[in-house]
């Protein structure tokens, strides 16, 4: 048996339709650079039309009756925002294919695109009609082989192709940032102006309104704004290979075509959550590994049963790489092409002809003529 059969065949008891295996998941405890008694800021979100504006601090911290709280450090989507564009990274792209679309003078990566696959970047362009029939094999058949040609990272993240197909594609890998036990903080700030000064002879207006304040010409007190949180308990990432979720995945036949799809984008999920990820997840929020608790991954059955399974990353590129290759990755061309005016063309319509035209096929000037043409004069 060779190197590369044992790398392929490794994890095959996962991917058999009457697998016993639930999920992969693992646990990582993390603490900022600073120290674990150090303040942390979460993400900030609008307050709910509900709240009053003095209960609200801007992050998602639920509180509950006996005086527990958790705090929301990273959501599934910033999660999978900071995950897949590692793949644009010289040690994985050979992993995937490196998409590009052309809009004027700028270049956008697929991987970078809010919705993935899904994305009005491309639907609007050359690659849409490729995309619009890749998902409705996904929808139709339950075929995810065309979209993996294109864009893979759209099966492990998931994608919703809401403005056409409807095809959904649930996370193949979720991944969560939580802290638990927090205290909310204040802070206050002034921003001082010495051109403000200058202009009024003396001391500057003080205002958080107003043109002087626009213009960075007035003092600009911001007094008890949100200041970040203190963590009594612990900072816990969780990840879930939704191993269920990957054996619905099938080739256009269900056999040996299958199975290579199958752990293609296994490789692609193991990658993504054995990659070193990012540390700096936002200003002031610096999060590194606690030396104080150990990485846990454990392999989780349907009837519940679990036991330790750890995954090394070189072990996981290494088995992904010998996937990409058995599957047939294949880098494009050239890059695609945004066509604006098929944007514009479809603006100019109702929502519900809009609704209609995007949910009938591929976007093109010709779909556009022929559904204009049909419409009342």
């Amino acid at each position: 048996m060779s190197n590369e059969k044992v790398k392929l065949d490794q994890f095959d008891e996962w991917l058999k339709d009457d697998s016993e295996v639930a999920a992969l998941v693992m646990r990582q405890w993390l603490e900022p650079v600073e120290g674990k008694d150090a303040v942390i800021f979460p993400p900030t979100y609008a307050k709910p039309e509900r709240m009053k504006e003095e209960d609200w601090l801007g992050y998602n911290i639920d509180r509950f009756e006996d005086g527990t709280s958790v705090c929301q450090i990273d959501s599934v989507g910033s999660q999978a925002n900071r995950m897949e564009p590692i793949f644009k990274r010289q040690k994985y792209r050979h992993l995937v294919p490196q998409v590009v679309i052309k809009a004027g003078e700028r270049e956008i990566h697929l991987l970078d695109a809010g919705h993935r696959a899904a994305d009005a970047i491309a639907r609007f362009s050359t690659l849409g009609p490729k995309l619009y029939d890749a998902f409705r094999a996904w929808q139709v058949d339950g075929n995810a082989e065309p979209l993996a040609r294109i864009a893979p990272t759209s099966i492990v993240f998931g994608s919703w192709d809401s403005r056409a197909t409807q095809a959904k594609l649930p996370r193949i890998v979720r991944s969560l940032i939580r802290a638990f036990n927090v205290k909310a903080m204040h802070r206050s700030a002034q921003y001082s102006t010495i051109a403000g000064e200058i202009l009024e002879g003396g001391e500057a207006k003080v205002a958080t309104e107003g043109t002087e304040a626009e213009l960075g010409l007035a003092h600009v007190p911001a007094v008890r704004t949100h200041g970040g949180v203190r963590v009594l308990e612990k900072i816990r990432r969780e990840v879930t290979v939704n191993l269920e979720a990957i054996r619905k995945l099938a080739g256009p036949a269900n056999g040996h075509d299958t199975l290579k799809l199958r752990r293609y984008v296994l490789g692609l999920a193991l990658v993504s959550v054995t990659a070193p990820q990012e540390t700096s997840l936002r200003e002031a929020c610096q999060l590194v590994p606690d030396p104080d608790h150990s990485f846990e991954s454990t392999l989780v059955r349907h009837d519940g049963t679990r036991e330790d399974f750890a995954v090394l990353h070189v072990e996981a590129l290494a088995y992904a790489t010998a996937a990409a290759q058995a599957f047939g990755v294949q880098q494009p061309e050239g890059p695609a092409e945004f066509k604006p005016k098929l944007a514009e063309a479809i603006k100019s319509l109702s929502k519900e002809d809009r609704k209609k035209l995007l949910r009938q096929g591929p976007v093109t000037e010709e779909a556009i003529k022929k559904f204009k043409a049909k419409l009342p004069k």
